[in-house]
């Protein structure tokens, strides 16, 4: 049976007040579990050391330090070079354990940090300077150790622990100190604090040392270019050194960056990407400015060497010393200051003469198409005692030269027939043009002042084509000046077609 629509409406008005009260139901549970937790905490003793410091008793601890105790026990009673693997590289159980020693590692820094933390929070009632003077964990940790709760610190000789003007400056500061002396209680679980942190400070040099000596076997090429140590942090890091051998260069640099934070100080100084790589040795001995390109080049390098320690391809490090070399020698021509710039002194004025080009036909050319036209020639001539004509154009004054002068013999000046042959092609052209006669094909030139109007006898003024007129005899070699206009020439008798 269908709902009507106030029905409908009801029902979902029962749904949603059904689903309000489960969730005020599930409200006090949450605050309950929440109240539970916060209990958990508070119930967390901070002040008992084994609640803050729990990587000594893990079993994972124990089981690799043991191992690695083992491993440089035995290496100092055979005092041998390690053997490189034979098998594949991830299966060689002393590659297993180097990768164990780099998380390892690892895991001890961020354990000492813990402790030390730890020190400060019991031995800053007693000297709440000393941190703000002391920075290093184990420092810390030592000058602790030998104050005590010692007052006058002028009795404390504190120059085996750190240098000469770090020890005044703690001298004169503990002797205007507010702090107090501490309890026995207190006192103790710092010197406990800091006897943990020189056990783990020491369990951490002897991984490195183990790991030191393995990696020459592991990575001899990687570990000539960076060094041993650095090169155990990358593989470790990295998961392995198959892992390392797949990294590009750019995230090999990078490898052990931490974000600086520079609580509000300006980031111009601050260098980026200052991994692992960047504390090797080829790095330090370079100077600060050319430290970031040198950082580029050495991760180049080592991972390029990475792929060859990843596949065991040169076990005597051969590459690696030739890369090594190479890197050094950049580095060294980065340094060279830029060569002086030499003054060259003029050629001679004809010590390097224009080659003098052959002729032909397209320098014949060239030669018509810009030589001096007769016009041109005309008007650079001058008679001999004789004033040439001029005429002003602007603020110039321009000479004719002979143009129009008398006793030259011409009316104007003719251009002159070319010497270059023409193409049959060009000659077609030309033919067409002219209405298909072409005055060169027939050897017949008429002059520049040759006209159609013609004089008869009979009746007076004849138009016709003075092309199409044969001269007659004795007159072939006569110009259209003659013909017309010379004084010892009559009409010419016209044959009409």
């Amino acid at each position: 049976m269908a709902q009507t629509l106030a029905e409908s409406f009801l029902a979902d008005l029962d749904e949603l007040s059904d689903e309000e009260h489960m969730q005020d139901e599930e409200e006090p549970m949450e605050e309950e579990h929440g109240h539970d937790e916060l209990d958990d905490i508070e119930a967390l003793n901070y002040d008992d050391l084994s609640a803050v410091a729990k990587l000594e008793g893990a079993p994972m601890y124990k089981d690799v330090m043991a191992r690695v105790r083992a491993a440089i026990a035995s290496a100092a009673q055979q005092p041998d070079q390690p053997s490189a693997p034979t098998g594949p590289l991830e299966d060689d159980p002393t590659y297993k354990l180097l990768v164990q020693c780099n998380r390892l590692a690892v895991d001890i820094d961020n354990e000492i940090a813990i402790v030390h933390t730890f020190i400060r929070d019991k031995y800053r009632h007693k000297f709440p300077e000393l941190e703000s003077l002391v920075h290093h964990p184990i420092d810390y940790a030592r000058v602790v150790q030998r104050i005590n709760n010692e007052m006058d610190l002028t009795l404390v000789n504190l120059d085996d622990i750190l240098p000469a003007a770090t020890v005044m400056v703690v001298t004169v500061t503990g002797t205007t100190t507010t702090g107090k002396p501490l309890s026995a209680d207190n006192l103790a679980k710092g010197l406990e604090a800091c006897d943990m942190a020189m056990r783990l400070d020491d369990d951490k040099c002897a991984i490195l040392q183990f790991v030191e000596s393995r990696m020459s076997s592991i990575a001899p090429n990687l570990s000539l270019i960076v060094g041993s140590e650095i090169a155990a942090r990358l593989m470790g890091l990295a998961g392995g050194l198959h892992a390392l051998s797949r990294m590009p260069a750019c995230n090999i640099q990078v490898l052990g960056a931490r974000k600086k934070n520079l609580s509000g100080f300006s980031g111009t100084t601050a260098q980026p990407h200052q991994g692992f790589i960047y504390q090797c040795v080829v790095i330090q001995q370079t100077p600060p400015s050319l430290r970031v390109r040198a950082a580029r080049l050495v991760a180049a390098k080592c991972a390029l060497l990475a792929r060859l320690d990843a596949h065991g391809q040169d076990s005597k490090a051969s590459a690696g010393e030739r890369m090594r070399e190479e890197i050094l020698r950049k580095i060294d021509k980065w340094q060279e200051p830029p060569p002086a710039k030499i003054a060259r002194p003029l050629p001679k004025p004809d010590e390097h003469e224009g080659k003098k080009r052959r002729g032909g036909r397209r320098l014949r050319k060239l030669k018509e198409r810009y030589g001096l036209t007769d016009v041109r020639k005309a008007a650079n001539r001058m008679n001999f005692n004789q004033q040439e004509e001029e005429y002003i154009d602007g603020d110039e004054v321009i000479g004719l030269g002979m143009l129009g002068q008398s006793g030259s013999g011409q009316l104007r000046i003719v251009a002159k027939q070319s010497k270059l042959k023409i193409s049959a092609k060009n000659a077609k052209r030309a033919k067409a043009a002219a209405g298909g006669y072409s005055s060169q094909a027939s050897g017949m030139q008429t002059a520049g002042v040759t006209t159609s109007l013609a004089f008869t006898p009979v009746q007076g003024f004849e138009l016709a084509d003075p092309t199409k007129l044969a001269p007659p005899s004795g007159l072939e070699t006569r110009t259209g000046l003659d013909s017309y206009f010379s004084a010892r020439s009559g009409f010419r008798s016209i044959k009409r077609l």
